[in-house]
């Protein structure tokens, strides 16, 4: 299939991203960082997560981040709902005017990985998952129903479709206006996105998909193009790639790269194909830089580093006899001498 006109970005720095940082980021500078990315020309973003605050600490401000943000009327609004309790929470917010247009429902494909992420089975987390959609639709707020490890599993290996269809079967039976594909440990090829994403198109010819991959093998760009291929126009990344497995106090199931595919270098790679993001791409990359600045150490974009494809001439100095400890150090100096990983 020929590649889209244009696609919608999620942002999801502020949600997925800070989810594997250990750190915790103030209020304030992430309310900084989500007006700013809104300002850059992004018309979808996830904002924060109703997780319980005493298992992940890094969203206990939720309610606050949602008061504080700017709010546009050409904006979707997403935050994740992890349970029932957590929905309550948001209810409230809803209800007083600073709730969110969509909410984020997850259930992972591989039972083993819902049970270690979530604490719950399939059957619990389906009855737990349906009252809320039936409440939140109530509301007038929509669903995205996530069907995680859709590519494979960090704990259980690979993942039987049958699963896959399943769990979506779900989400879309119940209401979901759109399906989440979640590459949920970065196990996916280019060729598997087009085979199961063929399948679900199949099943289920008037869903709409959302493709979400993980670049913990340095493939999230490359599946992120094959799921556009396949006919998808909407797709989530992260600033600087961080994201992933929540940084509690649980046993990692995860190791290396563990962040989504980076925004940054996806944006510019789409605009490079005359693919339109709407997307200013120079406050782009300040966002870059500025991320870089909260969280405290170097992330993984390269078109940061490198800065976008250059297409006119420029004036370029020679120096034939430049000394080789100073070739060195410029080098350095625009690569960078470390690299941490984001979490």
């Amino acid at each position: 299939m020929s590649l889209p006109e244009s696609v919608v970005l999620c942002e999801c720095w502020a949600r997925d991203g800070l989810q594997s940082i250990p750190k915790v980021i103030s209020t304030d500078q992430k309310v900084e960082m989500i007006n700013r990315v809104i300002a850059s020309g992004v018309k979808k973003l996830e904002v924060t997560s109703f997780s319980n605050p005493k298992l992940l600490s890094q969203f206990a401000d939720c309610v606050q981040v949602l008061k504080a943000i700017d709010r546009r009327p050409e904006v979707t609004y997403v935050v994740l709902m992890p349970n029932e309790k957590g929905f309550d929470r948001f209810e409230e917010c809803q209800r007083q005017g600073h709730g969110a247009d969509e909410i984020i429902l997850m259930i992972s494909a591989s039972e083993e990985h819902n049970n270690v992420n979530f604490r719950m089975k399939h059957d619990e987390a389906k009855r737990s998952h349906a009252s809320i959609m039936s409440q939140a639709i109530d509301l007038g707020v929509k669903v995205i129903g996530c069907t995680g490890t859709v590519y494979g599993c960090a704990i259980a290996g690979d993942v039987p479709m049958e699963k896959v269809i399943d769990i979506t079967r779900f989400y879309i039976e119940h209401g979901a206006s759109t399906i989440m594909l979640g590459d949920t440990t970065g196990a996916a090829n280019p060729l598997q996105v087009k085979q199961r994403i063929g399948q679900l198109q199949a099943e289920f010819p008037q869903a709409q998909f959302i493709a979400h991959f993980h670049d913990t093998r340095g493939n999230g760009i490359v599946n992120s193009i094959a799921a556009l291929e396949m006919g998808l126009r909407y797709v989530d990344t992260s600033l600087g790639a961080i994201g992933g497995q929540p940084a509690t106090s649980a046993n990692k199931y995860q190791f290396g790269f563990t962040g989504n595919t980076c925004t940054e270098d996806l944006v510019c790679l789409l605009e490079e194909m005359n693919i339109h993001t709407g997307i200013e791409i120079n406050k782009m990359l300040e966002n870059g830089k500025r991320a870089e600045q909260i969280i405290g150490q170097r992330l993984r974009s390269n078109v940061l580093r490198s800065g976008p494809v250059n297409h006119q001439p420029k004036e370029f100095e020679v120096y034939t006899k430049l000394p080789q400890a100073k070739a060195v150090s410029q080098a350095e100096s625009q690569a960078g001498t470390h690299l941490s990983q984001p979490v």
